[in-house]
């Protein structure tokens, strides 16, 4: 059997085991679930007339106010999810299971790599179930054809997949579960930070440029352009670049913490 089958091989061994562990201990993802539909459901309901002036010129209503913070909203939610990885990954390496893994015939990076993929594919399904819940009160997308969904789905997986490598990073070099969580608490703390609840002209002047340019605001607005048909621009390259950018680097960053700590 060739390098390349062995590995897919056990990346694959290794996708199951932590999609079964996700389904038994299911606590975590409900936790980091509950963060974005309260927050929805909060400028929704609680500070949605009030949040609502500050966009489209001071003319929109509660139902154009829904529609201007899902993209944001699952956005967040990616961020979310991918702090559980960080903590499931400083769990594997502190509680022994790296170690017996060291003395077993597998694929060295099968175990980052099932982190990765499993971690992707459960931001996805969040995205879906907070979107079912954005539908539920409102939240419409008439205009957007097949290949604008199609686009977004893409985007949505491509920033899950950069930030959780940054995340595998973070679990990585965190002496225990509680310090991972501490240490990832930034992938849910920049989408505050961004055009997810309001426009970033509306911002004090100071600080609208950290806004516009961080990762989450390129990657919200190209969003909202894919499913509500506002302007993109250059949104759509910026977080192009920034997903890249932040996958390499999250890869070449696991990759030599992870290899360092089995030698």
């Amino acid at each position: 059997m060739s390098s390349l089958s062995l590995a897919v091989r056990d990346s694959n061994t290794m996708l199951r085991r932590n999609l079964l562990h996700a389904r038994r201990y299911p606590s975590l993802t409900l936790n980091l679930l509950f963060t974005p539909i309260m927050m929805l459901l909060l400028f929704v309901y609680i500070f949605g007339d009030v949040m609502s002036a500050g966009i489209g010129g001071g003319g929109a209503d509660r139902s154009d106010y829904i529609a201007y913070i899902v993209p944001g909203i699952l956005m967040l939610t990616i961020g979310g999810t991918t702090v559980g990885t960080a903590v499931s990954i400083s769990m594997d390496m502190n509680e022994g299971i790296i170690a017996r893994f060291r003395t077993m015939a597998i694929h060295r990076g099968s175990v980052l790599i099932g982190h990765v993929i499993g971690s992707v594919l459960q931001s996805i399904m969040s995205v879906v179930f907070v979107g079912l819940v954005a539908l539920a009160i409102g939240f419409r997308s008439t205009d957007a054809t097949i290949l604008e969904w199609i686009l977004a789905i893409g985007l949505l997986t491509l920033v899950a997949l950069a930030l959780t490598w940054i995340a595998v990073g973070m679990g990585l070099v965190s002496p225990n579960a509680e310090a991972a969580s501490n240490n990832a608490m930034p992938l849910i703390l920049l989408p505050l930070l961004s055009s997810a609840f309001i426009p970033v002209d509306t911002m004090p002047g100071w600080f609208q440029p950290f806004a516009e340019y961080q990762p989450f605001t390129p990657a919200i607005e190209t969003l909202r352009g894919l499913l509500l048909g506002t302007e993109i621009g250059n949104n759509g390259w910026l977080v192009i670049g920034w997903c890249l950018g932040l996958a390499v680097l999250g890869y070449l960053w696991s990759s030599s913490v992870f290899n360092r700590d089995q030698k």
